[in-house]
């Protein structure tokens, strides 16, 4: 009967020990964001493009952002009725405005997400000039206006949330680019705090340039070509004017990432089909991790 008692007593605090160690787990278990994030510039639709116009390309745009299970994608130049030839199969939601109106006209940096993994929180916009709350272009841009795009996003899988800033840069005004660069840092202090964030966008400068510095400098954001684990994929340039002999040197499409984040790889999708490529742009892709102790009850 001693025996029965002391093995009894042995597996009662074995059972203890183990519910404890089980509590201790789930109170400092890991939320995991895990995500394919893009910034892919889809050319506007237009018919002087010939051959490269967007009938002609949708479909290679479509195959591709579904092959590489792209979750969220920042948009540049696509006009609405391009958004919706990708998001019409139901996978697919945006969230964004036209930068003419406010509304549809234009063109869009729009935020496209898959519908099943993300729950969109908050959302809204601004436009790149002294007065950004409304539609216009700023400082010495001459052609047109340009926005940025922002969401809140919850990952349905890990509960974790984060922002996404989408940009378009002015490709004339020196002055314009550097005041965008100001101007976004400024409204991601303003809408995001000290919470994850990615800005994704067509910045319309090099590395060394001065928009992409005063963003490097600050410290709030990190260029994912640089802190990529894997060794950058594709040509360093996100750009081939439609020729397969462009030199697809110049970088000018980015994915910046809060310090919290880890980029598992970054790619430049140089992909074509036919000796056709889907845009003028390349998409930059890039795998990223966040990890976050999530504090549970006993």
């Amino acid at each position: 009967m001693k025996k029965i008692y002391t093995l009894l007593s042995i597996i009662f605090i074995v059972c203890i020990i183990f519910f404890a160690q089980s509590c201790s787990s789930d109170q400092n278990r890991k939320e995991v964001l895990d995500i394919n994030i893009a910034s892919f510039n889809l050319r506007m639709d237009t018919p002087n493009d010939g051959d490269n116009a967007w009938p002609n390309r949708k479909e290679m745009v479509n195959d591709l952002i579904r092959y590489h299970e792209m979750d969220i994608i920042g948009i540049q130049e696509g006009f609405k009725h391009q958004l919706d030839d990708i998001i019409e199969k139901g996978d697919y939601a945006y969230v964004g405005v036209g930068r003419d109106d406010g509304a549809d006209a234009g063109e869009h940096s729009a935020i496209l997400y898959k519908i099943d993994r993300f729950d969109v929180i908050d959302k809204g916009n601004f436009w790149y000039s002294e007065t950004p709350d409304v539609p216009g272009k700023g400082w010495d841009a001459i052609c047109c206006n340009r926005i940025c795009s922002w969401a809140k996003f919850r990952d349905i899988k890990s509960g974790v949330e984060f922002f996404v800033f989408n940009s378009h840069y002015d490709h004339q005004g020196k002055e314009a680019r550097k005041n965008s660069s100001i101007l976004l840092l400024k409204k991601i202090e303003e809408i995001a705090g000290d919470q994850t964030v990615f800005a994704t966008g067509d910045f319309n400068a090099v590395p060394d340039a001065e928009p992409i510095t005063i963003i490097r400098d600050s410290g709030k954001l990190i260029d994912s070509y640089l802190i990529s684990e894997q060794k950058p994929y594709g040509t360093v340039g996100t750009t081939n004017s439609f020729r397969l002999d462009a030199p697809m040197k110049n970088r000018i499409d980015y994915i910046w990432v809060t310090p919290d984040i880890t980029i598992k790889k970054y790619g430049v999708l140089n992909e074509m089909q036919y000796g056709r490529f889907p845009s003028d742009h390349f998409p930059v892709l890039i795998r990223a991790v966040q990890e976050k102790a999530k504090q549970g009850k006993i």
